[in-house]
């Protein structure tokens, strides 16, 4: 079952230019730290977008257990969970495309998503089974 968001939360997780930390597996077990771009759900999920070939998406092909941390100072929201793979090729890319304008604008949001268009990408949907929030 997943935990529901309240409107506060939801609130401090849609807070313009929020980055998440994410925990993920390395094949020998280290957890392996990542700051990352999302976007909220709806629902309550997430979505995660990446260049193919770093090791946070390779770990999460392998082993979709995964944590994740939003912070703003000593204001946190903290989940775990797992995530599926949503999206590759041109649908991935349409995923960073969109974060790209949640994160930037102007000149800025047109040099990252012209280097985004030529990039194989894949986004994943996590799912939080477990919350922890402290704001």
């Amino acid at each position: 079952m997943r935990p529901e968001l309240d409107a506060p939360t939801r609130a401090f997780l849609e807070a313009p230019d929020r980055f998440a930390t994410i925990a993920t597996i390395d094949p020998d077990g280290a957890p392996l730290l990542a700051v990352i771009w999302y976007r909220l759900e709806a629902d309550g999920s997430m979505m995660f977008n990446s260049l193919v070939g770093r090791r946070w998406p390779d770990n999460l092909l392998r082993d979709p257990r995964i944590s994740v941390l939003v912070e703003q100072g000593y204001d946190y929201v903290a989940m775990r969970g797992e995530v599926e793979l949503l999206h590759e090729g041109a649908a991935a890319v349409d995923d960073i495309l969109a974060l790209a304008a949640m994160y930037h604008t102007g000149e800025e949001l047109e040099r990252t998503s012209a280097r985004f268009r030529t990039q194989a990408r894949i986004s994943f949907l996590f799912r939080p089974r477990t919350l922890l929030v402290h704001h």
